[in-house]
């Protein structure tokens, strides 16, 4: 008979670590014990593909509670160390008499009484003191408080049967009056600028200090998930909580203030960034101006909700950089890495630049059915083909653009790897089935890491759209909506954020081997903006299948606890 721990693939504490991506699949189980998904950045190569599941189909399956697992791998460590004890010899048939088997019912029974804590936590995982700094775990906040007030912003809605809050809209009006009440009932001092982004703060034992920002957005687009600049806010607020509850945060070192920003999507106004650029003081007062679909200003949206904004207080609302120590923003990945890789926090090293487009092309309206083909001037045969050729250049940049000296190489290298373009919204005029339209106009979404070989892009996708409106003899005008750089995460909050990541997950599954990954994202965030006034770091959070900007989005509650014991354990650095 073979010891049991000579069944298992590395030490019991070694097993912890690989079961977190929690696959509820019972068929897989087996296969979570023997040959789990591990926390590397590469996938293991020792099994052949089809014996081992693909975590993105099984991301759903099986939950193995956190209490049921500490106190299960505990006494796997006991039972593996009696089994080599015992040295059962392999013609004996059992190897544990009835008085030993009563010991072990014992042992567990102690293990099970001594593990938890008054506050739901784990006492005593991992074996170290920083492992248990804090000495909670606190799921009831971190995790179940989280999950129910995500949940119940997410029905926070403008839309009916689906979610949607747009900038100054009736639902986001309502969501920052809510946020708001989150984050008194955590102690912090709130108030709502003249740009409707919602603030709450804790000064700690030295208010003159520099302020630690942190922060998300609470708008949404249409048919929006309910994780996606939620769960930024909501995790921050649960953290700061639970050091009010324990009474540190009048140890905190510097101030730590929570900002809900109003505007980041930019669905409404065709402008990301609204609210973050206005306290970075990057937003110029001419944005004021900027329409919506309606003909409604930010200033008219603004004024409505009884906010009156000038010049003047676009000057005073920003934050003057001698004021600020840093920003961090947790946000869900809106990608499928970190579910690949079998991992729930990732930081982030960089986010990729991005140019938005908007392109207007105006031919000969008329009817559809007497008008010959030869003769037409159809500016939607043109968008169709602009489509087609940008869908071309993006895949195979390489067949388009020309570099001269070191450039090419390097803005090849990486366009060929982080490139990606979109027509996300296309309209008709008149939009009739029997009417050959008079115009068309769609958007362009272009982003990349590299500065220069996305505006490499944007250059050589002008330039193929007029020669192509030249040639069906249409109009065509491109405005360029919003342009922000690729931005470099910085290096010591990044390292302070890995470092918090690892201590968080280490707090629930005793021990952590494999190093938290580094990512990039593709996706803009209000870090983006914040990034001209301070030093940036970001912590990214799995999501279901990568997907995002969806009612499908969904976040593990286990990752959503995940998530808050990382920003904890990020803030109790400033202690």
């Amino acid at each position: 008979m073979r010891p049991l721990g000579s069944f298992l693939h590395g030490s019991p504490s070694h097993i912890a670590t690989k079961i977190l991506p929690r696959h509820r699949d019972p068929r897989i189980f087996k296969w979570a014990l023997t040959s789990p998904p591990t926390f590397s950045r590469h996938r293991p190569h020792h099994h052949k593909q089809s014996q081992k599941p693909n975590p993105l189909k099984d991301y759903r399956a099986f939950n193995l509670a956190p209490s049921f697992s500490c106190v299960w791998l505990a006494s796997l460590n006991w039972v593996a160390a009696m089994a080599v004890v015992t040295r059962v010899s392999h013609r004996t048939h059992s190897g544990i008499s009835p008085t030993s088997g009563l010991a072990l019912a014992c042992h567990l029974l102690l293990l099970v009484s001594s593990a938890i804590t008054p506050c739901f936590g784990f006492s005593g995982v991992g074996g170290e003191d920083e492992g248990n700094r804090g000495g909670e775990l606190c799921p009831e906040i971190l995790r179940d408080e989280a999950v129910a007030r995500l949940h119940q912003l997410g029905k926070v809605s403008d839309g009916d049967g689906y979610l949607e809050r747009i900038f100054m809209s009736p639902a986001a009006v309502r969501a920052g009056n809510l946020i708001r009440e989150w984050m008194e009932d955590a102690g912090l001092r709130t108030w709502v600028d003249c740009l409707g982004n919602v603030h709450g703060r804790v000064e700690g034992g030295n208010a003159s200090a520099e302020a630690l920002l942190i922060g998300s957005h609470l708008d949404t687009v249409v048919d929006a998930g309910i994780f996606d600049g939620s769960l930024g806010i909501i995790s921050v607020i649960s953290a700061l909580k639970v050091l009010s509850i324990n009474g540190k945060v009048g140890e905190l070192k510097r101030p730590v203030e929570v900002i809900a920003f109003s505007d980041e999507e930019g669905v409404r106004f065709q402008s990301t960034f609204i609210g973050s650029a206005a306290i970075a003081g990057i937003l110029s007062a001419s944005a004021l101006q900027i329409t919506d679909k309606s003909g409604v200003t930010i200033q008219d949206a603004l004024k409505k909700n009884s906010i009156e904004v000038t010049e003047d207080h676009l000057q005073q609302l920003r934050y003057d950089p001698k004021s600020v120590w840093g920003y961090v923003e947790i946000h869900i990945e809106q990608g499928p890495v970190l579910e690949w890789v079998g991992f729930p926090l990732g930081v982030v090293k960089g986010i990729a630049g991005q140019t938005r487009l908007k392109v207007t092309m105006r031919g000969s309206q008329g009817h559809a059915g007497t008008v010959p083909m030869s003769m037409r001037h159809d500016p939607m045969a043109a968008a169709a083909e602009a489509i087609v050729l940008l869908e071309s250049l993006c895949k195979h940049p390489q067949d388009f653009l020309s570099f001269d000296g070191q450039c090419k190489s390097y803005s090849l290298e990486s366009l060929s790897t982080s490139l990606v373009c979109t027509v996300g919204e296309i309209s008709t005029w008149p939009s009739a089935s029997n009417v050959i339209p008079g115009q068309v106009t769609f958007t362009v979404d272009i982003r990349a890491i590299d500065d220069m070989g996305r505006e490499a892009v944007v250059y050589e996708l002008s330039n193929r759209l007029y020669q192509i409106c030249d040639g069906r003899s249409v109009l065509c005008t491109i405005d360029r909506k919003h342009d922000a750089n690729a931005v470099i995460c910085n290096s010591e909050l990044t390292s302070k954020l890995k470092s918090a990541a690892h201590l968080g997950l280490k707090r629930m599954t005793g021990s952590v081997q494999d190093e938290v990954p580094v990512l990039m994202s593709g996706a803009g965030h209000d870090a983006m903006a914040l990034s001209h006034l301070t030093k940036v770091g970001m912590l990214f959070v799995r999501c279901r299948g990568g997907i995002s900007h969806s009612p499908e989005e969904h976040v593990l509650d286990d990752d959503v606890w995940a998530s808050g014991l990382a920003v904890l354990a990020f803030i109790e650095t400033q202690l």
